[in-house]
């Protein structure tokens, strides 16, 4: 049976790939199923530095499945909100589990990149755009809202205002505007791609892990935390980097001035 999401991995960056090309990688529940699974294994696995998540073919991912839509609405009136909710438990899963990735996490967005597909990019650190990406926040198009993070995310990467025009209009935006607006961070050659977008992933990673996973998680909570909370999570965490192989070898390697 063909793998839904595939895993590569080489020089302890793992390359995560959505793999339904012929339906443009749209989520369906079996991909959803797979991706939680393969997220909570690159998460533990100690030997993966970074993660590059990308879409097979050519497009990144066209969000929701449409057909799995139009099977859902045949449920009983009674059913469809409840067995929403519980879908909806599955695919917030999804996006917590790769925002919160205790590593860096680059988006390859090699195509069209709509609805929870842009949702997914958004939910990565950073995102690099093929020249043939774009990007839409198409769920008003489907009389429906952003499920999968986009109204937490995109305001902070573009700004309120910008991101109340993308989500109201469903807009496309290509690559270019993308970086421009900050909504992606870097734009390249679609041939070279995945290995661009690996090779910052690499660059990203090459800290401290336990460094790079408390900063990740204090950073990613401080435009809702107070300034005492931020010191606060910074001085926990300050403690526990003061116990690492990594500080005590760092400091040591300076000291002998063998540290270049």
């Amino acid at each position: 049976m063909t793998a839904l999401v595939e895993l590569a991995i080489e020089d302890k960056i793992a390359v995560v790939t959505l793999n339904r090309p012929e339906v443009r990688n749209a989520i369906n529940d079996a991909l959803r199923i797979e991706l939680i699974a393969m997220l909570e294994h690159v998460g533990t696995d100690e030997t993966v530095r970074a993660v590059v998540l990308t879409g097979k073919g050519k497009s990144f991912c066209a969000g929701g499945d449409i057909s799995g839509m139009k099977e859902r609405l045949k449920a009983p009136p009674g059913d469809v909100a409840f067995n929403g909710w519980r879908r909806q438990g599955q695919t917030h899963k999804s996006i917590v589990l790769l925002h919160g990735l205790p590593k860096p996490v680059v988006a390859a967005v090699n195509g069209a990149a709509a609805g929870l597909g842009c949702d997914l990019a958004l939910a990565c650190d950073f995102i690099v755009a093929s020249e043939q990406a774009q990007f839409t926040m198409s769920f008003v198009k489907r009389g429906l809202v952003s499920d999968g993070g986009g109204m937490y995310f995109l305001p902070r990467r573009v700004g309120l205002a910008r991101a109340k025009e993308l989500i109201f209009t469903g807009r496309v935006v290509d690559a270019r505007e993308a970086v421009a607006i900050g909504l992606a961070d870097r734009v390249a050659p679609a041939e070279t791609l995945v290995a661009d977008a690996t090779a910052w992933a690499r660059e990203l990673s090459q800290g401290s892990p336990a460094s790079i996973a408390f900063s990740k998680a204090i950073l990613d909570r401080s435009f809702e935390s107070a300034e005492e909370q931020v010191f606060a999570l910074g001085r926990e965490a300050q403690a526990v980097c003061y116990t690492t192989a990594e500080h005590r070898e760092s400091v040591e390697a300076f000291l002998n001035k063998t540290d270049r």
